[in-house]
Parts: structure tokens; sequence; C-alpha cells
């Protein structure tokens, strides 16, 4: 909003002094008020969902859990992620591949048949991470994580062929070319860090010839790409190797997230810092699809497979309501430049750095161990509320959309970086009690609603209300919680409206409604035509 600032001249006089600080007390005020104005019959198009094309997951064996299962398939129920993508589907807890006393290679599919069978029967899809590398196959003893993921190169690129391509070919013939077709198989993952791969960005490129090639020679059209990089390293250079040795790349996949000191940090010890840039995240996003539109191949696909606010296990912002705020303020910042944004991950059932000692400790997921909401959840529940046509919104921190019986939803946010900077890691600002301060009234005003009966719902996140990790501070951080306790959490922080009414609507009235906004509120308006 742009605000007319009176100019004034200083005489020295107290009463002008007095008059001037009661002009900055009034603009303050103005500039509190928000305005979001709608109109019923104006449309943008379909509404665009690639915020839940894919979801993230930490490592395949997990996925053979009952718990994660049960989980995955509520998230799918309540968000409606089409695709999952994780780590470790090659490693040895997978039981994927050994040799025999001659060297010959043996391969074994079972437990991924369990785990996809079981993706494809809730209608989710694979959003195929090729790696770590079997013992068996690994070059050296490098490994990453608890569960020793092995991060060397094949020590013989042709039996790392022979493996994709005996695998692709198993994919086929269990599944069909069909529904191999609609995947996606990504090689390797962030491998321009030392910690995840051992080689060269030139033994990377060699690693994708070979993948690629494997995978195309089962069906030219199963959909091949990478590099899978951190901080969205690598892009013009995958596209330059591709095209100058004529390789097939069908799309380019990299990560991104919005913390700027920590590297890596799997036990959370050196400590983040949420950075206060306001474009962190969503910069590296559209810097990708600027690159690839400039590039050689312009029409790939951009799927950034990894984002979030921070990249540790062991960072209380994801717990925080914050978190709620900031999931959107990127998704809404990003547009068409992307294909997917897989958050990272849908589930605290991670251990990258072992089993969770604490029920709120930080870590990446969506739900908790005990299946308790975090903010973030609502975030993507909210939004796949939302219906399939957009209308236009000059709000830039909201959507606004119906669906095709007239029911209107109107998902807006408040999105304000309260971390102090440099002086305090987020692993000591997040875990206190922050409250929120007042951004003043939204007024909602939407013409053109055709006449009728309305049921009104209004959902919110904020703090203290769809809050666990507020919920649990009261308890006393409690290192095991029982029962009764889950219970009392989850009943607070439940998702439901705070409030319903009914609406009634004329003809050539505009609806009209006014709202409190605090920091990092996220605010859903539901009306349902009756």
């Amino acid at each position: 909003m742009k605000t007319n600032y009176l100019s004034l001249i200083i005489l020295g006089s107290l009463f002008v002094a007095s008059t001037f600080a009661q002009s900055n007390s009034n603009n303050k005020s103005i500039l509190q008020e928000r305005v979001i104005s709608l109109d019923f019959n104006k449309i943008k198009g379909n509404f665009n969902t690639m915020f839940k094309e894919c979801i993230g997951a930490g490592r395949a064996n997990e996925g053979l859990r009952a718990d994660w299962q049960q989980q995955l398939a509520f998230v799918k129920k309540e968000c409606d992620f089409k695709y999952i993508r994780m780590h470790g589907l090659l490693t040895d807890d997978m039981g994927v591949y050994r040799e025999d006393k001659n060297g010959n290679p043996e391969y074994n599919f079972q437990y991924i048949d369990v785990l996809y069978d079981y993706l494809l029967s809730i209608e989710m899809k694979p959003f195929v991470e090729l790696g770590f590398m079997p013992a068996a196959l690994a070059s050296g003893n490098q490994t990453i994580f608890w569960w020793k993921g092995n991060v060397t190169p094949p020590k013989d690129y042709k039996k790392w062929e022979d493996l994709i391509r005996n695998l692709t070919l198993h994919f086929t013939e269990r599944y069909g070319a069909d529904e191999v077709k609609t995947w996606y198989f990504e090689v390797w993952n962030e491998p321009n860090l030392s910690v995840f791969w051992a080689g060269t960005q030139e033994e990377y490129f060699k690693l994708y010839m070979h993948t690629v090639k494997a995978i195309k020679s089962v069906n030219k059209e199963y959909r091949v790409g990478g590099p899978a990089t951190a901080g969205a390293a690598w892009v013009p250079e995958m596209i330059n190797f591709c095209s100058k040795n004529a390789l097939p790349l069908d799309f380019i996949s990299t990560h991104s997230y919005g913390v700027k000191q920590g590297y890596l940090d799997e036990f959370g010890v050196s400590g983040t810092v949420l950075d206060k840039n306001p474009m962190s995240v969503s910069g590296d996003i559209l810097n990708s699809h600027k690159q690839i539109a400039s590039s050689s191949m312009p029409n790939l696909e951009l799927h950034y497979t990894e984002w979030s606010s921070s990249y540790t296990p062991f960072d209380p912002i994801h717990d925080s309501y914050h978190q709620a705020a900031y999931v959107l303020e990127k998704i809404k910042q990003v547009g068409n430049a992307a294909n997917s944004m897989s958050y990272w991950v849908f589930t605290d059932i991670f251990e990258e750095a072992g089993p969770r000692f604490t029920p709120f400790h930080g870590g990446f997921g969506l739900l908790n161990y005990q299946t308790i909401h975090k903010p973030a959840f609502y975030s993507f529940k909210f939004m796949n509320i939302l219906g399939n046509i957009e209308l236009i919104n000059t709000d830039t921190c909201s959507w606004a959309c119906k669906n095709a019986i007239g029911n209107i939803q109107l998902l807006f946010w408040d999105f304000t970086n309260t971390h102090p900077g440099d002086s305090v890691n987020n692993q000591v600002y997040y875990i206190r009690d922050l409250p929120a301060k007042s951004k003043g009234k939204v007024k909602i005003s939407i013409s053109g609603i055709p006449e009728g009966t309305y049921a009104l719902e209004i959902y919110k996140v904020g703090y203290h209300i769809n809050d666990p990790y507020s919920s649990y501070l009261a308890l006393n951080k409690p290192k095991q919680l029982t029962k009764q306790q889950v219970e009392q959490i989850k009943k607070l922080n439940d998702g439901s409206p705070v409030s319903n009414e009914i609406v009634k609507v004329k003809t050539d009235a505009a609806f009209l409604k006014e709202l409190d906004l605090r920091e990092n509120d996220v605010f859903l308006l539901n009306m349902i035509k009756q």
C-alpha cells in the first residue's frame, strides 16, 4: 500500500512537534489496514496446484513401517499429494543388490515391491530417487547418516547400469509401461556436496550418462533428470553436458532452503539462522526457471525436489506457528515458475541422525511421531481445500478461488520474519514462547456472489491457534508424552473452524468481512452454498 508522506517544516514549536507525532501515528494506523477486494465473476484461470505434486520422506526403509504408512495415507487424504520422493532406495537396508563369490550380480526387489505396492494402493506415485550405492557395488566406504547411505561412485559403471536396467525392467513388468511412464527417475541426491557424493562433477555426469542410458533402453518415454543439487547448483552445467553429449534430459531437479548458515547440520550442532532475504527459496526457484528458459533446452520441467525453511531436522522453526505462513509465502512467490515444490518432509518419522528422543525436536515433518498436526500441515490442507478456479486478486499474500458449484474460498496470511538476525540461532529463538503482535485489520469485500444462503467457515492458524508447540510448552516440554497429553494437544489443535455462521447474500450486495490479523496468522474462509 502506498502512503503519502506529509513534509513538515519544523519550527521548534512543541505544538508542531506534537501534531507531527500524531500524523505519524495516523499513518501507521492506515498502513495496518489491509483490503482484499474480489469479484466472483472475474476469473484469473485454473488454480495452479504444483504445491501438492510431490512431498518428501526420509528414506525408503522407513516406508515399510506401519506408522509411516498410516501417516502417509492420512496426509494423502487431507492434502492430496501426488508423488513422494525419498532417499535410500538402493541402500543395503532395502536388500536390493549383492554379488556372489564370483562377483556376479544378484538382484532382489522384494522390499521395493512392498513399498511401491503400498504407494500405488493409496493413489500415490514414486518420484524415484536413484541412490545411494549398494555396498557390494561401492568404490569406497564413505557413508552419510545414521543408516549409513554409501555415497561413493560405483566401482563398475557397467554393473551400475545393469542394476538400473534390471530395476526398470522389473518396474515395467510389475506395474506396466503406461504406469511407469507417469513416474520420474531422478539420478542421485545433492552430488555437489561431498558428504552426499564422494566423486567430482565429472563423475556425477558419468553416473547420469550410464543411468539415463539404462532407463531409456527399457522405454524411451520414461522420464529421467537431475542433478538434484543442493542450493540450486549445476543447472546450466547439467543442461550443457546433456546437450553436448546428446543425452536425454526430461527435467531439472534441485533444492533450496531458507537458512543462511549451518551447512547440512544433520545433528543441529552449528545452529541455523532464518534468512532475512524476503525472496529466499523462491528467488532460487525463479532463477532456475530463467536458467532453463535461456538454455538450449528451454522447455524442461523444473522440480524442486526438496525445500523448506531449514535443512536440519533439529530446527524448531519447523514446529513453530511461523512455519505455516512461511510455506504459503514461498509458494505464492514462486507462481508458475516450477512444476513442483516438494516440501521436505511429510513426517517426523525420519532418521537421518537416528531415532528422535522427544516429541517436538525441530523435525522436518508436517506431522510428529504421535500424528500431531503441525502448523505447516494446515497450510497444505488449506491449499487443498481451494477450488480449481482462481479469481483475480491484487493482494500478494492470498489466493481466492471458487469451484463449479459456486463455493468460494479465500486463503490469506501475514508472513513476518520476526527472527532478530545473526545474534541468535533458530535453535534458541524458536523454542521460546513467541507472542504475535497485531498487524491491524483485514477488510474483505467480494462482489458478484450469486444470491443465496451460504455457510461461512473460518479456519485459522497462528499463535496459540492450531499451534501444538505452544501447547507442548504449556506442559513444560515433557520428553515423553502420555496418551492423555497427546489427546490433549490434538484436541486443542484439531483444525476445527474458529467460527461458523450462516450468511445471506443479496443481488448487487457485496459480501463484507473484517478480521483482526496478527503476525504470521493464516486464515481460510470457506463459503459453502446451501
